[in-house]
């Protein structure tokens, strides 16, 4: 692979874009520090003036791409207003969108094992995600009354586990697993029986 220029500067962003593309390829752990520098068409001892090791550098990945993730969930709920379900429904929707335009992001986010609490910086960024879906889930559940009210983290919280069900199984390219449905109209349908099940949403909407 022929090396990629860099300026001082970048090196940094050109060992995540490596790291990123290894990722995709190979998973988390199926690459060295030492091939991500190759990539970037650096030495191996440039990648230590920026990352203590290979989590780090998978971190930092994973900060990234929960940054693109909380800007695409709050225009995805933003989208949907003024209605509390539309709203609701398009952030399922920006987690499938998300999981198939940055590959790399998503698996260095939920698949390399690095903990949001890795750093400080990780965290509140992947709280700022979080935080859309709960406002979303807070504004749907607003006709209910309070007392018979599920907490808006419990079924932000379900749908979000729901989501990453159809991405994994289904929209990834899992081997062997094939659904006669889109993955799309599969995380419509669920979100709907599931809104429906707690009494979210009334069963002509």
């Amino acid at each position: 692979m022929p090396k990629r220029g860099y300026h001082h500067g970048n090196l940094r962003q050109a060992l995540i874009d490596a790291a990123l593309e290894l990722i995709e390829a190979r998973g988390p752990t199926g690459f060295t520090l030492s091939e991500a520098a190759k990539q970037a068409g650096v030495t191996p001892a440039a990648v230590y003036r920026h990352f203590d090791g290979r989590e780090d550098l998978i971190a930092e990945a994973a900060r990234q791409g929960y940054e693109i993730f909380a800007d695409l969930m709050d225009f995805a709920y933003q989208s949907g207003q003024p209605s509390a379900l539309r709203a609701f429904e398009a952030t399922g929707r920006a987690y499938l969108a998300f999981a198939r335009k940055y590959p790399g992001h998503y698996i260095a986010m939920f698949e390399s094992g690095i903990s949001v609490n890795r750093t400080p910086e990780l965290a509140a960024v992947a709280g700022r995600a979080n935080a859309v879906l709960e406002r979303a889930a807070t504004d749907l559940s607003q006709h209910i009354p309070e007392d018979r009210r599920p907490p808006a983290s419990m079924f932000s919280a379900h749908i979000w586990a729901m989501s990453h069900g159809v991405v994994e199984l289904f929209a990834r390219n899992s081997p062997g697993r094939a659904s006669p449905f889109p993955a799309d109209d599969l995380l419509e349908t669920g979100i709907g029986i599931y809104l429906r099940g707690l009494g979210l949403v009334r069963p002509d909407e």
